[in-house]
């Protein structure tokens, strides 16, 4: 069992460098002025293959639009693919599961990561999104310097916005890229700061576009007003760190008693697999599983409203 594992894990790494290496760039060693245009450049079969795959999922979702996998959930975790892409790879790895969970434990292994792949791909974009937040979050201190030192400066509140686009790190320089453009596009400056703030589901950047707002309406020195916001939005980063703290040990032990039954699993089937693989070969060890995952899951969500502290 160990040895098929083995095996089918490289096999799987081996089928994506492959991969990666047929779709990677090829360096030509032909001079620039006598290549052809790039339309009429070869390319390999895998990659025309590739193309003409997401050519026809992208026809398929705009005949049958679907509301998983899409385009602002992709942009809002930071994931510079399209829809079709992420269908395609979503359904590339459930096949390369079921085959590496057939040859692993039989066909109830392969078929139960064929129906997981989805799920996973979907806790893939949760946690980069969740991440994204946060670090837009902390980087919001340095936004509001970057703003205020721009209006000191003379430049007009959307100059000092791009100006904290190209300065800024990702995602803040994302999200200050975009709000200029709709801008220039006509789209009204807080609309677009707003709808930036529910992307990334920041009350303190809500506050900033209201400032913002408020001082175009009545006049004033928006460079004060942004100082204060700044140093509120720093009290409540304290507060935060603070209850992060306070609430770390909680978040750990519930990481730990969730991940215990799965580490416990993986360790028999590699000690001894005789004595796990009646859970994936009777009906009584589906069963089993089955009740299990429905425990495991009432009991994650318990523990995470028990952790997840609104402040």
């Amino acid at each position: 069992m160990t040895i098929l594992f083995v095996g089918g894990t490289l096999f799987c790494v081996a089928a994506v460098v492959l991969v990666v290496i047929a779709l990677r760039p090829r360096q030509s060693a032909v001079p620039l002025d006598r290549r052809r245009p790039p339309e009429e450049e070869s390319t390999s079969q895998l990659t025309r293959f590739a193309g003409s795959a997401v050519r026809a999922m992208e026809r398929y979702l705009r005949r049958h639009p679907k509301r998983l996998y899409r385009q602002e959930i992709l942009d809002t975790a930071g994931v510079r693919l399209s829809q079709a892409d992420v269908f395609l790879l979503v359904i590339s790895g459930g096949f390369a599961g079921l085959l590496l969970g057939w040859a692993i434990a039989g066909p109830f292994l392969g078929i139960l990561l064929l129906v997981l792949s989805p799920f996973a791909a979907q806790l893939v974009l949760v946690m980069r999104t969740g991440r994204r937040r946060a670090k837009f979050d902390s980087q919001l201190g340095d936004t509001l310097q970057l703003l205020t030192g721009g209006l000191r400066a003379g430049h007009s509140i959307l100059r000092a916005i791009d100006a904290a686009a190209t300065e800024a790190d990702a995602p803040t320089s994302d999200e200050m890229r975009r709000v200029v453009t709709e801008t220039s596009l006509g789209k009204d400056l807080l609309v677009s700061l707003l709808d930036a703030s529910r992307r990334m589901e920041s009350d303190d950047f809500a506050w900033i576009a209201q400032a913002i707002q408020i001082n175009r309406e009545v006049g004033g020195d928006l460079a004060e007003v942004l100082d204060h916001v700044a140093e509120t939005i720093r009290e409540r980063s304290e507060i935060k760190g603070q209850i992060r703290a306070l609430s770390a040990e909680g978040k750990f032990s519930a990481y730990i008693l969730v991940a215990l039954p799965f580490g416990i699993g993986a360790m028999l089937m590699l000690v001894s697999p005789g004595y796990v693989t009646p859970l994936f070969t009777e009906p009584l060890g589906w069963i089993m599983i089955g009740a299990s995952a429905i425990m495991m899951s009432i009991g994650g969500l318990w523990l995470r409203k028990i952790i997840d502290l609104k402040f």
